[in-house]
């Protein structure tokens, strides 16, 4: 199955619904950073959230920065997601392992920590970015973000984003996020009935592992309130837009001395993106052209 996402309305639009799966992209993710298990779980609900975050946004190019630092061992991770479907991102310590937690999942919570921060990052493409702090509730991820929403954007939201992972990679991935729009927000039987449904399900990757698609889990949830799907289907992919010729640039930005020693010392530089792993290698050839791109511009 395809990493999509889609989108949906219920409740004469009080609802906003988005779904999206995210098996494929969760498990490259994997691949490229040898995560341990459960930092796939963690970097996999980020990636996700920060999917389901982009979604709501209108302007072309914006996109949703997540960066979430706990007290655990694997300490946090940061997630860059666009309206466009792309993501990527990174773990801070990616090869810490833990034993499942009391109920046999993957122990995310305990991995990144009970206490810390999730620092959320808007950016619409135009101004400054919109910015956002708020203190972790429990490290799981979902619940956290969903508190961002409720405590800085006043929104009540029901988030539920999952990760399977196991001996042959991620099998299953995703999230759904419901959020009750301002119009709607009032109506308290609403809101009980959502909140009711969600915390009946026993998580998300669960139904995607039943065999479920998006249209039939968002049924499952709101058929009976006036559901409608919207007929956009987005594919979403970890697309990281790391170069050479960035890393170039970050390597002028150095100056001509510290240029200099690496030809010196190393012949050369090594470089390797935090987001997707990507080692790249310039040559002296490239730090001498450097340095001389830097003695022409200082003329």
């Amino acid at each position: 199955m395809a990493d999509i996402l889609i989108k949906a309305t219920a409740a004469e639009g009080g609802i906003r619904a988005v779904g999206v799966i995210s098996t494929r992209l969760t498990e490259e993710a994997r691949v490229r950073h040898n995560l341990s298990y459960v930092a796939t779980a963690a970097l996999g609900r980020g990636m996700t959230s920060g999917l389901l975050l982009a979604s709501s946004m209108k302007r072309e190019g914006s996109r949703v920065n997540l960066r979430i630092k706990g007290n655990g061992p694997l300490k946090g991770f940061l997630v860059d997601a666009g309206l466009d479907g792309t993501v990527r991102g990174y773990v801070d310590c990616p090869h810490v392992e833990l034993p499942p937690n009391a109920i046999g999942k993957l122990d995310v919570g305990g991995a990144i920590g009970r206490k810390g921060f999730l620092y959320v990052v808007r950016d619409v493409g135009y101004g400054y970015p919109y910015t956002s702090t708020v203190e972790l509730v429990s490290g799981e991820v979902g619940d956290d973000v969903a508190h961002y929403l409720v405590t800085s954007e006043q929104t009540p939201s029901a988030l539920l984003v999952g990760v399977f992972v196991g001996a042959q990679g991620v099998t299953a991935a995703g999230g759904i996020l419901l959020q009750v729009m301002p119009k709607a927000a009032r109506d308290e039987a609403l809101v009980a009935t959502l909140e009711s449904r969600v915390s009946q399900l026993s998580g998300f990757t669960p139904l995607l592992r039943s065999g479920k698609t998006l249209p039939q889990i968002f049924e499952q949830l709101l058929g009976d309130l006036g559901l409608v799907i919207l007929p956009e289907t987005q594919i979403v992919r970890f697309d990281c837009h790391c170069s050479f010729n960035r890393v170039l640039g970050a390597l002028k930005m150095l100056g001509e001395a510290e240029l200099q020693d690496m030809i010196e010392k190393d012949d050369g530089a090594e470089a390797t993106c935090e987001f997707c792993s990507e080692v790249y290698q310039a040559s002296s050839d490239h730090l001498a052209q450097l340095i001389e791109d830097l003695r022409t511009e200082s003329v």
